[in-house]
């Protein structure tokens, strides 16, 4: 990201951007916006990239920055940079648990209507954390444990997370989990894997067929515009979930996704389902 001064910093910028939101109150918005883009830029950033990024004059920033250090929201480093401070990580905690208690009317949606364990899972780091689950009703049905973390290269919704990860980022992933074999049919190299994500984009969705266990086969796709990168899958015995199975379920996939995306997108109200 590109860096500058104070004397570059649009004036015009500031004196044309709206007024807070009716209700809102301008120095929140500002200090959210600014935390947002501090992610968008890997969780480090100069006040300088700040201020050439979202208009805001230096004096500005420093002050906003000044109060979020002091929360516990944002550090200091030792070269001045500032980072994402540790008081975050509750905050992201609690609404990663609230996002799966939001999924779950339309993870019961998904059991009714393709009769198979239904799962929400999340990018977490280089991990994939399952934050929801709806259990089919079936006797033999498949159970994975809310709160359990496993690598993407083995997983639907890990393909389903990744599909749209420019190539580099996948590999630098890879190369620091590394790539075990959950199974016999486990992608083990990057470059199988990176044609798997191929074959996600083309298809709109993501298997797991017997990839993380033997005698499962998962189908997933993500959520879109999910504010954090969400994905949501179906798993069942390999007898069920056929080849058959998958034309039909995986277009109530994407409409149970999609209508969850939308409800997230409705900041007015817990999405109800």
């Amino acid at each position: 990201m590109p860096t500058s001064s104070a004397s570059s910093a649009p004036v015009s910028t500031e004196a044309a951007k709206p007024a807070a939101s009716s209700g809102g109150v301008q120095s929140l918005e500002r200090a959210f916006d600014l935390l947002e883009r501090m992610a968008d830029a890997g969780g480090e950033v100069g006040l300088s990239e700040l201020s050439a990024s979202s208009g805001l004059p230096l004096p500005t920033i420093h002050r906003l920055m000044r109060t979020l250090v002091a929360c516990g929201y944002v550090r200091q480093q030792a070269n001045r940079r500032y980072a994402l401070g540790p008081r975050l990580i509750r905050l992201g905690e609690s609404a990663s648990r609230l996002l799966g208690t939001w999924a779950r009317p339309y993870l019961a949606r998904l059991v009714e209507e393709t009769g198979e364990t239904a799962n929400m899972a999340l990018l977490d780091g280089d991990e994939i954390v399952y934050v929801a689950q709806v259990p089919s009703k079936h006797s033999m049905r498949m159970f994975t444990e809310v709160g359990r973390r496993v690598l993407p290269h083995s997983t639907g919704v890990g393909k389903a997370l990744l599909a749209h990860t420019p190539p580099e980022e996948v590999r630098a992933l890879l190369a620091r989990t590394g790539m075990p074999a959950a199974t016999e049919k486990t992608i083990t190299t990057p470059e199988g894997f990176l044609d798997a994500l191929e074959q996600v984009r083309r298809a709109g969705y993501a298997v797991d067929d017997n990839e993380q266990e033997i005698g499962v086969r998962c189908l997933a796709v993500s959520v879109p515009n999910s504010p954090t990168a969400a994905a949501i899958s179906i798993s069942g015995p390999a007898g069920r979930v056929t080849e058959a199975a998958t034309e039909r379920i995986v277009p109530i996939l994407q409409t149970v996704a999609k209508e969850l995306s939308e409800a997230l997108a409705n900041t007015s109200a817990p999405p109800q389902g």
